[in-house]
Formats: C-alpha cells, structure tokens, sequence
C-alpha cells in the first residue's frame, strides 16, 4: 500500500465526528473505512494493522473493503466512539484506546481486547463506566 497524503493531520481531529470522517475512503462508499488513513491516525505500519486485523497484508490495499477487514476497523471505531463519549476529547480517546492498560482486563489494553475480538466486553466496560455509582 503506498503512502497516501491527508489533506487533514488526524492528529489535529479533536471530534469523533472529524475523526469518522477522516477514516471514510473517498475511493468507496460511505461505509468502507480507510486501512490506511486508520493506519496514519495510530501511527502504525499498515503491515501492523493487516496483523491486528487478522488479514494478509496484502488485503489492505487489494480489498480493503473486505469484511474482515471493515470488522475490525468498526469495531475498533466502535470502542473509540464510546471512549470518546465519556472523555470528549478524540486525541485523549486515542491515547487511551491504544495505551491505557485496564486492571479489570489484567492490564491490557483496550486496542488489545479489540485484536483479540473482545470489543463487545471493552463497551460493556465503559458502559458501567459511564453509568458511574449509579450503575
């Protein structure tokens, strides 16, 4: 996958709406999430987000509309769109999404539960989170 250029620096995206649609590929549909404009945004290799994803490498820039693919990447919006919710701030979420180890998870990370197809439990998460004492 080459390099592609951003009109927009992800790291200046401060709303989940800014950074949702940073992501959209302007080479598909609305629904079709950019490997590589996701890859920009974590600052990570492409080949780092084909093994999070659990495709070839190849199949970022041959298909990257495919499912599995397209999974991962809203799953993983998913969980960033709830952190963002409780923090309200994009780049504070990122951070936490890709560093802050969990101890009700034995220290992993959030970015880590969501490779290891655990997202629904990072949400059911931050949902009692959220809910606070209340909850």
């Amino acid at each position: 996958m080459s390099e592609e250029q951003f009109n927009v620096d992800p790291r200046q995206l401060h709303s989940f709406e800014e950074f949702a649609a940073f992501l959209r590929d302007p080479k598909y549909a609305d629904h079709v999430l950019s490997p590589s404009r996701w890859a920009a945004a974590m600052g990570i290799p492409v080949y780092q987000l084909a093994a999070q994803s659990g495709v070839h490498r190849n199949t970022l820039s041959l298909s990257p509309a495919a499912p599995g693919v397209q999974r991962y990447l809203n799953e993983a919006l998913r969980v960033l769109e709830a952190a963002y919710e409780l923090g309200g701030d994009m780049q504070s979420a990122l951070r936490w999404y890709r560093a802050e180890p969990l101890a009700t998870f034995r220290l992993l990370t959030a970015e880590t539960l969501v490779i290891r197809g655990r997202s629904k439990d990072v949400l059911d998460y931050m949902e009692s989170l959220g809910a606070g004492a209340i909850g």
